[in-house]
């Protein structure tokens, strides 16, 4: 099979992240929280740009001009400025961070839209190409060339990076390397479950999410009848993983990355 390199991210940052409001204090989306000094959204995206993607669709809702007005002052931010208060002028002078080789679209996807409403909204944007796709508020040391590789090797439509959960999420029921059941938060489980960093062909949006699908969830009937289908696939992960949940699980990335235990990401 001819290799089909995957140049291109989408990445879900429209939720309100309610649980996180007393780090937030309900001003910014979850995407913009910070681990260190840049926002998880940032980290995600630089890890990806280490793989040579750095063409990104954000599926943005909540809070949507905190995302846009991060990416428009990102280089005013990191350059030095001339200010010349006689003249009334501003000048960018040299970045005094190297520059970013990325091409990002902000999409408005609603307020209210759930995650396979989101990715219908934004398939015009796609060619029919496999893309990657993740959520915007959780990081990992995966392989994405790997994953690449996997998903190119095997018959599938989507390939989920399975990892085993801390115990509090829902669980892919397999059979090799085929997702044969999706099953959404059991009470026990010790197998893997979705951590998002999934590449998927156009195809399956075109199969399995219907255009007014604005308040179902991926997660839900989509991945559900693609699993009945044998079409979703699993790239198992046995590295690190962890998602921005609550104030406990942002308390631990920074911790985590103070300790530089997160070097990989920078």
């Amino acid at each position: 099979m001819q290799e089909c390199k995957v140049t291109t991210a989408v990445i879900l940052c429209g939720g309100k992240g309610s649980r996180l409001g007393e780090v937030t204090g309900g001003d910014i989306p979850k995407p913009m929280v910070n681990v260190g000094n840049q926002p998880i959204l940032f980290h995600i995206m630089n890890y990806y740009s280490k793989f040579g993607i750095n063409d990104f669709i954000l599926c943005v809702g909540h809070k949507s001009w905190k995302i846009k007005e991060f990416f428009l002052n990102y280089q005013k931010a990191k350059s030095d400025l001339l200010i010349d208060f006689g003249n009334n002028n501003v000048e960018a002078g040299l970045l005094s961070a190297p520059g970013l080789n990325w091409k990002v679209r902000i999409c408005e996807t609603g307020e209210e839209t759930q995650t396979a409403g989101r990715l219908k909204q934004i398939r015009r944007y796609l060619s029919d190409e496999p893309f990657m796709l993740t959520y915007g508020d959780g990081i990992c040391d995966v392989d994405l060339h790997a994953l690449q590789n996997f998903h190119n090797e095997h018959s599938g439509e989507v390939t989920i990076t399975g990892i085993v959960p801390p115990g509090r999420f829902g669980e892919l029921i397999l059979d090799g390397n085929t997702v044969t059941e999706w099953a959404e938060k059991p009470q026990v489980t010790d197998r893997y479950i979705n951590g998002g960093f999934m590449c998927m062909d156009p195809c399956f949006i075109d199969k399995y999410i219907k255009t007014d699908s604005y308040s179902v969830m991926l997660e839900h009937e989509p991945l559900e009848r693609g699993s009945e289908a044998q079409t979703v696939k699993v790239f198992k992960h046995s590295g690190f993983w962890q998602c921005m949940d609550n104030p406990r699980d942002y308390t631990l990335l920074n911790s985590m990355y103070a300790k530089g235990e997160l070097d990989w990401l920078n």
